[in-house]
């Protein structure tokens, strides 16, 4: 027999990891009724099995030279962000890239700090809307309603490829990761990203060959600046097969796994770049790290989300909302369709700064709160000085390049309004503007950025503090553009620089205040004159 928690709260956030903890944090400090909904015993259980290999690849950066905690952030990944300065990830670890426990700790205990409303052991198992907003079932038949959803479970199913007899393989998610379980084996690893580099670094030791295999090239992140891409923390295996030590990177298909009767796998691959068509290769074992997706199983069908990415994610709208289920929200690593392998929106040193948003969002949008603002003199000078200190020290601007930014509205014959941390998408969409007259202000790469290699000194690079050149730098730098009635008006780049200390008199802030100049001559008179 069902019972239902008759109180209807404002929020319900299914997830304890870290976003829906971040997200519970800025809604009870709101004041909103809200509670949090978790089927493991303790907060982020999905990092108490991964990454397998139990090293994070979010970077833990303590000693950076200063003691500003928001320069400190930009170099550390993991933390959550709250109004405890002590609240910190580099208090539970040293180490530049963690044990993952150490973030299960840490997460434990933000929870408990914030004494956030969590019921745990509690499974979302069915989901669905009602006259005034969500019902959510859960394992023990009970009812739990709010007026509005955020999803904050992450990808949670297995995205496992088409591929006749993949079922046989092992999967990331349960295979042994005790490399004594691989001696002297044969092991193909179907998957380039992190998961399977990861658990090919691991077998180097014992396995007798090793390969690698995926139909795309394998993208590196210090070539593409996309932090989920593969790690150099990561990618020891790619020595073992330029140096001929019997390992490989196939570049094709896997056709199809079969598992003989004795226990050898044979696997049909189609081959991308080498004269072979088809080849069939035997294995021991045959490992799938292809990552995860998205599971909408819970969802009735009235209120299922839109899918996107091959269904690998919920599609969403500049808010982070359904573009099909008005009040169902999403945060955390769900967030990243709206900057997929573009920016940091997967990980928690961008989410958080996306799920920050999102409440400013909610308050818009619900509890007739406006976003934060301060008022500056509409003057070019003093625009400038505001800009430059922003980008200097901003945490969040430097995290979610070219996706938040903070937003400069200049209405004809009033003060400017400075909004912080608003998603550049968002922006244009809410016309927070209402003058309909603004200014964008983020951190960008450069064009075709990811298409050159860094290290290669015969390829030409824009002079840092080159103030003429600016526009063409491939290396992070602040981006102002100016906005008026639904058109780019204007584009501003700062110069480069190697330090990321964008203070020059000349260079930077000097330049900077004649594009104001310039472009707040552009703006429509005061009414009445």
């Amino acid at each position: 027999m069902n019972s239902t928690h008759s109180e209807r709260l404002d929020y319900l956030v299914v997830g304890a990891g870290p976003a829906g903890l971040q997200l519970g944090q800025l809604l009870q400090a709101a004041g909103h009724g809200y509670r949090i909904l978790e089927s493991g015993h303790a907060p982020g259980t999905f990092f108490g099995t991964f990454p397998r290999h139990r090293k994070l690849i979010s970077i833990n950066k303590v000693y950076n030279g200063t003691d500003d905690p928001e320069l400190n952030l930009r170099m550390d990944w993991n933390s959550l962000l709250s109004p405890d300065p002590h609240l910190l990830f580099s208090r539970y670890s040293k180490r530049y890239f963690p044990h993952a426990d150490d973030l299960v700790r840490y997460l434990a205990d933000f929870a408990e700090a914030f004494k956030l409303d969590i019921a745990y052991d509690t499974r979302a198992e069915r989901i669905r809307r009602d006259e005034d907003g969500f019902t959510v079932t859960d394992q023990h038949g009970h009812e739990h309603r709010a007026r509005r959803l955020v999803v904050a479970t992450g990808l949670t199913r297995p995205n496992t490829p088409d591929i006749p007899g993949i079922e046989t393989a092992d999967d990331y998610s349960v295979v042994s990761v005790d490399p004594e379980d691989f001696i002297d084996r044969r092991v193909l690893i179907i998957g380039k990203g992190n998961s399977a580099l990861e658990t090919a670094d691991n077998l180097v030791e014992t396995a007798a060959v090793i390969h690698v295999a995926g139909p795309h090239s394998v993208r590196m992140a210090w070539n593409s600046h996309y932090v989920g891409h593969l790690r150099a923390v990561n990618n020891n295996f790619l020595d073992t097969y330029q140096l001929k030590s019997q390992n490989a990177l196939l570049d094709g298909n896997v056709l199809s796994v079969e598992k003989d009767p004795d226990g050898m796998y044979r696997v049909r691959f189609s081959f991308s770049r080498a004269d072979e068509v088809v080849k069939e290769l035997r294995y021991d074992r045959v490992v799938v790290c292809t990552g995860f997706r998205f599971d909408a199983s819970v969802f009735d069908p009235e209120c299922s989300p839109a899918l996107v990415i091959d269904d690998r994610f919920a599609a969403l709208s500049p808010a982070y909302e359904s573009v099909n289920v008005p009040g169902l929200y999403f945060a955390g690593t769900l967030m990243q369709q709206r900057d997929f392998k573009k920016s940091t929106g997967g990980f928690i040193h961008g989410f958080r700064y996306a799920v920050r948003a999102l409440s400013r969002i909610l308050d818009e949008r619900h509890h007739e709160q406006s976003w934060p603002q301060r008022q500056l003199e509409s003057d070019p000078a003093a625009l400038a000085d505001a800009v430059v200190t922003r980008v200097n020290r901003s945490s969040a601007l430097w995290q979610q390049f070219g996706v938040i930014g903070d937003l400069i509205v200049t209405p004809p014959g009033e003060p400017a309004r400075y909004h912080e941390e608003v998603p550049v998408a968002y922006a244009h969409e809410r016309e927070l503007p209402d003058s309909g007259d603004y200014f964008t202000v983020t951190l960008e790469y450069g064009p075709d950025h990811d298409k050159v290699d860094p290290f290669d000194i015969t390829v030409r690079r824009t002079a840092q503090n080159s103030v003429d050149d600016a526009f063409d730098a491939a290396y992070l730098h602040p981006v102002i553009r100016h906005h008026g009635g639904g058109e780019l008006l204007g584009t501003h780049h700062m110069a480069e620089n190697l330090e990321n200390h964008w203070d020059d008199p000349e260079v930077h802030h000097a330049p900077l205040a004649a594009f104001f100049a310039r472009e707040l001559d552009r703006r429509p008179a005061p009414a009445g004159r």
